[in-house]
């Protein structure tokens, strides 16, 4: 074949049949190529790093398709086809370099498969997908049967890319990123706005103007455009016989009384003062019915009816990753936006707003180093719309990192224009459980940018689901929280998250809930005060349970017996104890933990143990079915009642003995004193270690020479050897290297194998 300058482009692609593989075909932009040359009879190979949705799609249309870039690729191609994205090292181009074949760009191919049809090229910095795609619409609706190549998804086309031989139009959106726009001769152009954008590439806004420039001098029939942007109409305005439209009074076709009802907007269109009629666009958003106007104008100027059009309009759903409802219920809705520079955002944040929701919560992801090094002063003020926002790092789309850039460039700008509630989460994969964590009722959950945070939303979406559903479960008077932090829960104050984070009220819907997570084979555990307890930085996979209040936190006397549900205090049972005279309970005043972690690890203190007070146990199986048992049923050793390994108590039955009030607050004085005297006052889980035959765990670290070493912000209390605490901050690694280096000391230097007391539970971060 010929070199690339000399190809007849639009006779080799239209007329003729070739086998082309295209570099990059994962990508949207590259996927609606491969669509387009499949459905014109070309044979079709392409690759990429990894398989799509879309990839898979196109295989079923012919695409033959191989991952990762190799040269012997593309051997029998007769013609090869990239993106700017890829790199010029890229074997396959480089091996075509070598022995000779074509290789164009991708807008090299869709402006000569363009020059073919009556070309209607929609151009700008933001709306071209979605305007690109009405466009489309409202033709096809008009039985035009238009061509059409799109950059995203369009669900109510079919696809992003389609060629139709029985009509005379193409629509397709222009990408001005690369400089590639002067390849584009279109019969009409749309131009939607101008503005600094692609820092990368042009030097500067005159730069970008000059690009814009030279498709409107290239444009051989009609050019709309926006009157109300000021760069757009500069440019635009003097073209002879160029439309133009928006909401500005000397637009030519003006859109007024604007009414936006939650995700549709109603407005008024008028040709040069003309009334033309009433639209409704079933796309929310002030921008989207601006960009409807410039469909509009096209369309009319096309010779389509105003009614025709509007009633396309009314059918119209948006692109993907535009404004798209990814979870709705009556307490959340979750939406996905491809929004990535500042005018973008601004204009999502706005019609997020405009839906009424209680708070509109955004999750952030900055596309390009270029970008967010080059536009940061721009993103401060463009979250104003946003209650809270979390931004994380910087999708780098093929950049290399630049020194002092990243997410937290974003974060600080936008709380230097005094926003008070953004983040900066540099773990993508985290960012999902900070925004989680901040629902309420009536909240909206938008996620922005041009990368892949859309995978932090659909996380969320599906544990919502789930969540909305543990929700049913435990009622209004019942609480269900994303990705509570343990740390808060626990008396060490370490612990990564719950992914479901549940407090039934009664035993009834505990017991369902146990039900539920059996069959939806969901993880459940248990936590009550959280002491005795270390959880891992991961936090805890599944459903964790907290039964506190109703039911669980009554405390009855009964003659000498008292009974506690598990969610009550054990110090609480022992002043229940006092109030009524019974004695022998006392000891329960030195433990930090409630009922159920008391009968869990038969706590003890002062010489004493959980279940030589227990009459008997209530409890719910593994199926959530009642049971109750007494002492004598039940097995229980040295902390540990292996009852409820498997299953979950609920209430305890506590007896003591009639003691003169005197006596029970001297006992209780007695313990207080204990352990004020014996026991760290810093944040702890209480003893660490289960004590050795002879010799108690916190003199054995005391003897090994332990006491008060550290590591990080866990270090051994130098008031008792047993206890490990935090000194604020710590983190659950740090806290078990020490547990192992304390383990590893006491095996070496005495041949003792310390067992640990205190539970470990989750998976590390």
């Amino acid at each position: 074949m010929k070199h690339a300058s000399e190809l007849d482009l639009p006779k080799l692609l239209t007329r003729e049949h070739h086998k082309i593989h295209l570099i990059g075909v994962a990508g949207s932009g590259m996927s609606g190529i491969a669509a387009l040359l499949l459905e014109l009879g070309h044979e079709v190979s392409g690759s990429d790093k990894t398989s799509t949705v879309e990839t898979d799609r196109l295989r079923r249309l012919g695409l033959r398709f191989h991952q990762n870039h190799h040269a012997d690729d593309a051997s029998d191609a007769d013609l090869i086809v990239f993106s700017s994205a890829i790199a010029i090292d890229n074997p396959i181009l480089l091996s075509a370099r070598d022995f000779g074949k074509p290789a164009v760009r991708r807008a090299e191919v869709l402006a000569a498969i363009m020059r073919t049809k009556r070309a209607i090229l929609i151009a700008g910095m933001h709306g071209k997908t979605t305007t690109s795609a009405m466009t489309a619409h409202v033709l096809r609706e008009a039985g035009l049967h238009p061509s059409h190549y799109v950059g995203a998804e369009i669900p109510i086309l079919g696809s992003n890319a389609h060629w139709d031989p029985l009509g005379e139009y193409f629509v397709a959106e222009g990408d001005e990123s690369d400089g590639t726009l002067r390849c584009f001769q279109p019969r009409h152009s749309l131009i939607l706005n101008i503005e600094e954008e692609h820092l990368d590439f042009y030097v500067d806004l005159a730069a970008i103007e000059k690009a814009f420039a030279q498709l409107i001098e290239q444009t051989t029939g009609t050019l709309f455009y926006s009157a109300d942007d000021a760069n757009t109409a500069r440019l635009c305005a003097q073209r002879k016989g160029a439309i133009s439209y928006g909401f500005s009074e000397n637009a030519d076709y003006r859109g007024t009384d604007i009414e936006l009802r939650d995700f549709a907007s109603v407005f008024c269109v008028y040709l040069r003062g003309q009334q033309l009629g009433e639209a409704v666009l079933n796309v929310p958003g002030r921008h989207n019915v601006q960009n409807a106007i410039g469909v509009i104008a096209l369309a009319n100027e096309l010779g389509i009816s105003f009614e025709k059009i509007a009633a396309s309009l009314r059918k119209f759903e948006h692109a993907r990753r535009r404004f798209e409802i990814k979870y709705a219920s009556d307490r959340f809705l979750l939406v996905d936006d491809y929004a990535h520079h500042p005018s973008e955002i601004r204009a999502t944040l706005k019609t997020a707003r405009s839906t009424r929701r209680k708070r509109v919560l955004a999750m952030f992801q900055p596309h390009r180093f270029s970008r967010t090094k080059a536009l940061c002063h721009k993103f401060g003020d463009a979250f104003d719309d946003a209650d809270r926002v979390v931004v994380t790092d910087v999708y780098p789309a093929s950049e290399t990192p630049i020194p002092g850039i990243s997410g937290q460039t974003i974060a600080d700008e936008i709380a230097r224009h005094g926003h008070r509630g953004v983040s900066y989460q540099p773990r993508f994969e985290w960012v999902h459980r900070d925004i989680g964590n901040m629902l309420d009722a009536g909240d909206l959950i938008l996620s922005m940018g041009a990368g892949n945070i859309h995978e932090q939303l659909s996380i969320l979406a599906a544990d919502l689901v789930i969540a909305e559903k543990l929700k049913a479960i435990v009622g209004e008077e019942g609480d269900v929280r994303l990705y509570e932090p343990l740390s808060k829960h626990t008396t060490l104050r370490v612990g990564g998250p719950a992914q479901f984070w549940v407090e039934p009220r009664n035993e009834n819907a505990f017991a369902e809930l146990i039900r539920f997570c059996r069959s939806e084979n969901l993880p459940l555990f248990v936590i009550g005060r959280g002491s005795n307890l270390l959880v891992r930085d991961g936090g805890i996979r599944g459903v964790v349970v907290h039964p506190r209040g109703g039911d669980f936190d009554k405390i009855e006397v009964d003659s000498n017996e008292i009974t506690a549900g598990v969610g009550a205090k054990l110090k609480e049972v022992a002043y229940a104890g006092k109030a009524a005279g019974i004695g022998g309970l006392e000891w329960m005043e030195g433990i930090p933990g409630a009922v159920g972690g008391g009968l869990r690890m038969n706590a003890g203190a002062m010489g004493a143990q959980t279940f030589e007070n227990v009459v008997r146990v209530s409890y719910l199986d593994a199926e959530g079915n009642p049971h109750t048992k007494t002492r004598d049923e039940l097995e229980v050793h040295y902390r540990s009642f292996p009852l409820l390994e498997n299953n979950f108590a609920v209430s305890a039955v506590f007896r003591g003995q009639p003691a003169p009030a005197e006596q029970i607050a001297r006992k209780l004085h007695a313990s207080q004193e204990k352990r004020r005297t014996s026991q760290p006052i810093a944040k702890s889980a209480g003893c660490i270690f289960k004590n050795p035959q002879n010799c108690p765990a916190g003199q054995l670290v005391e003897e090994l020479g332990l006491k008060n070493s550290g590591i990080g912000k866990a270090r051994v209390s130098e008031v008792h050897g047993n206890f490990i605490v935090n000194d604020g901050g710590a983190t659950a690694a740090e806290m078990l290297e020490l547990i192992e280096k304390i383990k590893t000391v006491a095996r070496a230097q005495r041949g003792i194998e310390l067992e640990t007391e205190v539970q470990i539970v989750g998976e590390p971060a």
